[in-house]
């Protein structure tokens, strides 16, 4: 039922012109991260390029819109990737992204401690 919900209220902000927005589920995008991102971001490192970390000054400096709304830029990140970061719109659902987005953004505010 929620993703039928977020598929709506996706559907809807297209429509409008709006972005999207979603209730977001950290604990769960934890788990999402864990499954496909800590291979290359343990611990919100980056094992491929260095300064691209998911820091909060770096997500800061190289993700476009980052200061207008967090959450939104990174999950623009994970769907639909950039140089060597694989895009996942096509292997995780937008629910899925969100909750990694919360979580990405919840640990970059804690520095990733």
């Amino acid at each position: 039922m929620r993703r039928l919900l977020s598929f709506f209220a996706l559907c809807l902000a297209l429509v409008l012109g709006a972005a999207p927005s979603f209730a977001a589920d950290a604990a769960h995008g934890g788990q999402i991260f864990s499954a496909n991102c800590a291979a290359c971001h343990m611990g919100g490192g980056n094992v491929v390029n260095a300064e691209r970390t998911l820091k909060a000054d770096a997500l800061s400096a190289y993700l476009a819109n980052y200061e207008s709304d967090h959450q939104a830029a990174i999950a623009y990140q994970v769907t639909n990737g950039k140089n060597a970061m694989p895009a996942f719109g096509g292997k995780l659902t937008e629910a899925d992204i969100a909750d990694v987005a919360a979580y990405v953004d919840d640990m970059a505010s804690k520095g990733w401690a």
